[in-house]
């Protein structure tokens, strides 16, 4: 087992101070089973940095599948970008959410505890809306219409605006996965079965980036090799940004530090499934097609958490 350096006497300390001094020795075995909790072993956490990696690998998916599928099928793109949208919107509201709100009224009673529990869920929509916002419409990944990688023939003087195109799409795609895999990875630490569920979803996401990405890169430069490293690494943004998020917050890990970050995890789900997979699944595919690819993905997500729990 590894501790979290630097946790345990400060969290101790804040944890018997709630006391008067005649209780605190009474307390130490409750403050002591609290601690446990955020007692994180070597395996769980190579084991969720190695699902945030994962679902940082498909951008590079993404960039693949637009040199070599010689036939793009919109209808499939829009059942996977839907399922995935209904497996992160289920696991946000249903588990995650939930799960911040126990943490949170542990510690501040019920009443408290569930309006810091909205209150961080909206926080975390509002900064992830703030970084799409602070994106430039033309150069938002997010915000390209037409087929992945459906271009029309480059004409005479076009490379330069599609490498720039292509460059300000990677950075884009780096900035919003930071808090993307900080979700992935605060999900595979709380629960790694929760994590693979939450990992896939966000993979399937980052495949049609990867193609915003890759396909202007390479019609600039006819480099698939250049094409295919920007765009993976603009997905591995996501395992830097859980390795940020978890040296900045180790510190201070305790109930109220992971019910506010889990409660921002689930309204960045939320966000990203509304804003970003949804209209892009219908985008591509039959609005039908769409709904039924987000109740497929609440329906397995629910399977799942019943037979794992």
């Amino acid at each position: 087992m590894v501790t979290l350096p630097g946790i345990f006497p400060t969290v101790n300390q804040l944890l018997l101070l709630r006391f008067p001094a005649r209780d605190r020795v009474r307390h130490c075995t409750q403050c002591r089973e609290i601690l446990t909790m955020y007692d994180v072993s070597t395996s769980t956490l190579l084991v969720a940095f190695g699902l945030t990696i994962f679902a940082g690998l498909g951008t590079g998916v993404g960039s693949l599948m637009s040199f070599f599928s010689k036939k793009f099928n919109p209808r499939f793109l829009a059942a996977a970008l839907g399922f995935s949208a209904g497996v992160m919107i289920y696991v946000a509201m249903i588990e995650i959410f939930a799960k911040a709100r126990d943490a949170l009224e542990s510690v501040m009673g019920p009443k408290q505890g569930y309006w810091m529990t909205s209150i961080a869920f909206f926080a975390g929509i509002a900064l992830i809306a703030i970084i799409d916002r602070l994106i430039p419409e033309y150069e938002n990944p997010h915000e390209m219409k037409g087929v992945p990688g459906d271009l029309k023939p480059v004409k005479a003087g076009d490379d330069a605006r599609l490498m720039r195109m292509g460059f300000f799409s990677a950075l884009a795609i780096a900035i919003h996965n930071f808090p993307e895999g900080l979700a992935t990875f605060m999900a595979g630490l709380s629960d790694p079965s929760l994590g693979i569920s939450i990992a896939v979803a966000i993979a399937i996401h980052n495949i049609p980036e990867g193609v915003a990405v890759a396909a202007p890169i390479y019609y600039a430069t006819k480099s698939r090799k250049k094409a295919f490293w920007l765009s993976l690494l603009s997905g591995l943004a996501e395992p830097v940004g859980a390795v940020i998020g978890y040296f900045l917050l180790r510190a201070w890990f305790n109930d109220i530090t992971f019910g506010f970050v889990f409660a921002a995890v689930a309204g960045i789900m939320v966000y990203i499934s509304l804003d970003e997979l949804l209209p892009t699944a219908e985008e591509y595919g039959e609005h039908h097609i769409a709904i039924a690819g987000v109740i497929a993905g609440m329906v397995v997500m629910a399977l799942s958490l019943v037979l794992l729990a």
